[in-house]
């Protein structure tokens, strides 16, 4: 995958095939420490160790409908070109913590990509998951609340589809700002 928001796209569909009812993804670009990471927890079934231990071998994989498993493996394999690492925490019952880091300054890292559009069409695609999305830079901080798409729509009496270009542009117009202070 050329962009890491297409990585995120697919764990969190992982995720989501988990049973998952709450997702967090949370960002950190943090050029004063060369840092770049991507987190994401959920509280889906969760793995045991067994599996937690072999995730990251793309031929090991718990879907039926192929024999590999690509989304995680190829997460590593992108962190590892760049410096960085990939860890997995889970528990059965009770969910995944997926870190994924990068050095920032790497030229094998591969960009973040259309975020927005990942975020929103997650939200859009899992009605019934409550997204939280947290990014952070030296410069500052903010927060998506898949909620305030819900509470908008009722507010606003309108569908939620007519929300989704401006919640596109309002985490574009946040990712802007949180960019180019300083």
């Amino acid at each position: 995958m050329r962009e890491l928001s297409l990585n995120i796209l697919d764990i969190v569909t992982n995720s989501i095939e988990a049973q998952a009812t709450r997702v967090i993804l949370a960002i950190e670009e943090l050029s004063s420490d060369n840092i770049f990471r991507i987190r994401i927890r959920d509280n889906g079934r969760g793995m045991s160790e067994e599996m937690t231990r072999k995730v990251l071998d793309p031929f090991v994989t718990s879907r039926t409908t192929r024999s590999v498993g690509m989304g995680l493996p190829m997460l590593n394999q992108q962190a590892m070109m760049s410096g960085g690492s990939v860890t997995i925490k889970s528990t059965l019952g009770v969910g995944t913590l997926v870190t994924a880091e990068f050095k920032n300054n790497n030229l094998n890292r591969a960009p973040l990509g259309n975020i927005a559009d990942t975020v929103v069409n997650l939200v859009i695609g899992s009605l019934d998951v409550h997204f939280y999305y947290i990014h952070k830079t030296n410069q500052g901080r903010f927060c998506f609340d898949s909620y305030w798409m819900l509470g908008r729509a009722a507010e606003q009496d309108c569908s939620l589809y007519d929300l989704v270009v401006p919640a596109k542009e309002t985490i574009r117009k946040n990712l802007l700002s949180i960019h180019s202070r300083g």
